[in-house]
């Protein structure tokens, strides 16, 4: 196992309590940049390339911005307000990752320890070579049984589905069945026992599916369903009140609509249906919902190396793995369109500042794919959280790297 990304994080940290009002503290960080952070994504709604958002930042504990722009509802005019819930996506997996570290402080895996010793189903499972002329998959042993550590850092040979990843195995996995919000997180596993992996494990950084094995890993580790380990030992002590799979009834109003760019200009609503009623699927990779309130109190609870308002949820210990570098020897780098970065338990860590707007290394962060993101800088002490709901995805990645820019260069 790699050792922490170039300083023992778990040492520098002091843990800060959040103070939750709602209103600006006198900022540590400097005012102009706050106004520049505003006044970029207010131009961004006024072009209508974003319909609304929600930007929270911290440091130290204290909020130094909660503000609302544009709107969660364009066609009624509806306002962002701070109690906005978004469809949260790949923001999901952090979570997940902690659910599974809580289980690893309770000595339940260790992270060497194969996958299939706790899912049998993936034993054995073979790798995909090459499609011979009839366009049957053709495959070979794996070197070695995947790790929970490749497992956690997409390293194993997992693939996701279409468009995320692409060929053969990708296209198994939707005939499978698999990411289907009406197919049972168990009944996907046993799919994919039966599917070839993407390459060997170990030798090469892959985004995948490989989050929601974990959160069927942690069904098998915990008992309970990932739902319910999810709302008694991270959202309910947290206070995260308006965090989960589904959005009830009561709460659909509350809910953001989805929106891309037209081509002739404006916003086009795509959302459906999706996340107002309970799946059978419960998504570790992208299935929650949640507030930008919310996600900063779980953020901060990581910034403050595992505790929040005197609730202990994660050992100091679990919270320097999760934000090291992870990544098997021989994988220097994740995906190019982020470049400086690193892998840990389900964040990326910036390694390379320069390279990333100047974001400080050790920097831990992710989003999802509808632009929700947020970072971790253990380094300044701040906490950054943005909400938006936008299909365009690289318009949300130039978006995410301004905001970076500002705040930091």
């Amino acid at each position: 196992m790699r050792r922490p990304l170039n300083k023992d994080w778990a040492t520098m940290i002091s843990g800060f309590f959040f103070l939750f009002c709602f209103s600006l503290s006198s900022a540590d960080i400097d005012q102009s940049r706050l106004d520049a952070i505003a006044a970029d994504m207010q131009s961004r709604i006024d072009e209508e390339r974003l319909s609304g958002a929600v930007l929270m930042i911290a440091q130290d504990g204290e909020l130094q911005m909660s503000e609302t722009f544009g709107f969660q509802n364009v066609e009624d005019k509806v306002p962002m307000s701070m109690d906005t819930i978004f469809r949260i996506f790949s923001m999901t997996k952090p979570i997940t990752g902690t659910a599974l570290m809580i289980l690893h402080d309770e000595g339940k895996f260790q992270f060497g320890d194969p996958v299939s010793k706790y899912i049998p189903e993936l034993a054995n499972v073979q790798v995909f070579t090459e499609s011979d002329a009839d366009g049957k998959m053709l495959t070979e042993a794996a070197n070695h049984e995947m790790t929970i550590q490749e497992l956690m850092t997409h390293t194993g040979g997992i693939m996701y589905v279409p468009p995320l990843s692409s060929g053969p195995v990708p296209q198994a996995m939707i005939a499978a069945g698999i990411m289907r919000s009406d197919i049972l997180l168990a009944e996907q596993i046993d799919s994919l026992g039966e599917l070839p992996l993407g390459y060997q494990p170990g030798t090469q950084w892959e985004y995948s599916y490989s989050v929601d094995v974990q959160g069927y890993l942690v069904e098998v580790l915990s008992g309970q369903t990932f739902d319910v380990f999810l709302e008694e030992r991270i959202f309910s002590p947290l206070g995260m009140l308006d965090t989960g799979f589904f959005v009830p009834a009561d709460k659909a109003h509350r809910l953001a609509r989805q929106y891309n760019q037209a081509a002739t200009g404006g916003l086009t609503r795509t959302d459906t249906g999706q996340f107002l009623i309970k799946p059978k699927f419960f998504s570790g990779g992208g299935g929650l919902t949640s507030t930008a309130s919310d996600y900063m109190k779980f953020a901060q609870m990581h910034l403050n190396m595992g505790e929040l308002n005197g609730v202990r949820i994660l050992s100091e210990d679990a919270i320097a793995l999760m934000r090291s570098n992870l990544l098997p020897e021989g994988i220097d780098n994740i995906a190019n369109i982020y470049p400086g970065n690193v892998f840990g338990v389900d964040f990326a860590v910036v390694s390379d500042s320069d390279a990333f707007n100047g974001t400080p290394e050790g920097t831990h962060w992710w989003w999802g794919i509808a632009g929700s993101w947020f970072w971790i800088d253990p380094v300044q002490n701040i906490v950054f959280v943005g909400m938006i709901q936008n299909d365009n995805i690289f318009y949300s990645i130039q978006t995410h790297g301004a905001m970076r820019g500002l705040l930091y260069k």
